[in-house]
């Protein structure tokens, strides 16, 4: 009598995947929100509001909210809830000088390019290309910023960039308040970002510099709401 076949090994078993704690998924919840301006400046939060949004308990909640406060994002009032500040003047200020102190100093730097700074920002280019087309503009921001990280990052001082990530939350929200009141600033942002890259792709450090102190200082009067 032939011996019974043996029976397949049971396919192992997937292993459940983890969700985040609930305090970072209300963190992750708001500071989207905040960035890409579902939230504006002057709005008022609730913890009730949230916990339900979110699908948890006030306690996560409250940690969350303590966090953003340190990060300069909301502000808490007690028994009422969390303030989303607005970008202030200062703020704004600030934010550009200190991108173009980094900013010029490592256009120079990333001259002559190598051909993986060359590739990787004109993917960056053609991604931003097409969320612009898509109409994402919480996405173009990103890409944006992506492009001058990028030119940060290949400058080679390590310290400056760890300096020019602390701006990214920043520069995201002022991204995305500028595309929303002046839509046309889109395609200048990529045609300047274009120039930009051919003056790496030159050789051209000054020129590459020049760019970038046209195209950041206009980010100051734009965000004002200076331009008409």
């Amino acid at each position: 009598m032939p011996a019974p076949a043996p029976s397949a090994s049971p396919a192992p078993a997937h292993p459940p995947v983890k969700r985040p704690p609930a305090a970072e998924r209300v963190y992750a919840h708001v500071k989207d929100a905040v960035l890409d301006r579902r939230y504006e400046g002057g709005t008022l939060l609730t913890e009730g509001g949230l916990a339900e949004a979110v699908g948890v308990s006030r306690t996560p909640v409250r940690e969350a909210l303590l966090r953003l406060e340190v990060e300069g994002l909301i502000k808490l009032y007690p028994k009422k809830g969390a303030l989303v500040l607005a970008v202030s003047a200062q703020e704004i200020a600030d934010v550009v000088e200190t991108r173009l102190l980094v900013e010029e100093f490592a256009a120079r730097k990333a001259v002559p390019a190598s051909p993986q700074l060359i590739s990787r920002l004109e993917g960056l280019l053609e991604e931003q290309r097409q969320c612009s087309e898509a109409g994402d503009l919480a996405a173009v921001s990103v890409k944006d910023r992506c492009f001058h990280a990028e030119i940060v990052r290949h400058a080679g001082n390590e310290i400056l960039s760890r300096l020019y990530d602390q701006l990214r939350d920043r520069q995201l929200r002022m991204g995305v308040a500028v595309m929303e009141a002046h839509p046309g600033r889109i395609a200048a942002n990529i045609a300047e970002h274009s120039e930009l890259l051919e003056a790496i792709r030159a050789g051209d450090a000054e020129g590459a510099a020049q760019v970038v102190r046209r195209h950041v200082s206009r980010v100051k009067v734009l965000v004002r709401g200076e331009d008409r």
